[in-house]
């Protein structure tokens, strides 16, 4: 079997056991989840998502965080980790989104990136859920999951994008890449991977045995 034959098979059994997809960080509008996509980094999207609440009410726009006090960002983002670096790059992030683009979250990968805190897996994130754009959101579920299939040979985000871009259609990548997260989460599991549950048993080359 070829990669791109078990790239196939791989969405196919993805689409039929998880046929609704999305992300699973709750927003309401678009640079909400610029932000959540932010907190998510090291940290888990349970705990972002009863965090993002009570900050996007206190900052219910971009100017709010434009002209926030960074501590009290600080204040609301402290269960997330990491806070004041995140704190800081969300500010940082809002001013940019109002003084460079008019108040707009972009709709490239290319200007995503210019902003504070931004890199390919929240720019992916956003041109894809945000504006339907083709996108591979290689988060760490992703990298381990088609590490352990066999789609992939890399520990690094950008090489892991590059290799699945290869082998899966663009019109798929975002929902495969939705679906591998859940899998992730429910199936195979870091530490304790179900492969008697698993969807993927007859693919994957790191099936345990039974």
């Amino acid at each position: 079997m070829t990669k791109k034959q078990r790239a196939e098979k791989v969405i196919g059994l993805l689409k039929a056991e998880y046929p609704q997809v999305k992300c699973a960080l709750m927003y309401e509008k678009p640079h909400e989840l610029l932000i959540a996509t932010r907190l998510s980094a090291q940290c888990t999207d349970k705990r972002v998502n009863m965090v993002t609440p009570a900050l996007f009410e206190r900052f219910p726009s971009i100017d709010a965080f434009a002209e926030a006090d960074v501590s009290e960002i600080e204040s609301y983002i402290q269960s997330c980790g990491l806070f004041h670096t995140k704190a800081k790059d969300i500010s940082q992030m809002c001013r940019e989104l109002r003084d460079n683009f008019g108040g707009k979250v972009p709709d490239t990968i290319e200007e995503l990136t210019t902003l504070a805190g931004v890199g390919r897996k929240t720019a992916n994130l956003i041109v894809g859920d945000l504006y339907g754009k083709p996108a591979l959101v290689c988060d760490t579920h992703v990298i381990r999951l088609t590490n352990l299939i066999g789609l992939t040979d890399s520990k690094d985000a950008g090489k892991v994008e590059k290799q699945l871009s290869e082998l899966v259609p663009p019109e798929e990548g975002l929902d495969l890449c939705h679906r591998l997260v859940w899998h992730g989460r429910l199936v195979c599991i870091a530490r304790r991977p179900d492969c008697g549950k698993c969807c993927l048993r007859d693919v994957c080359k790191n099936v345990k045995k039974l």
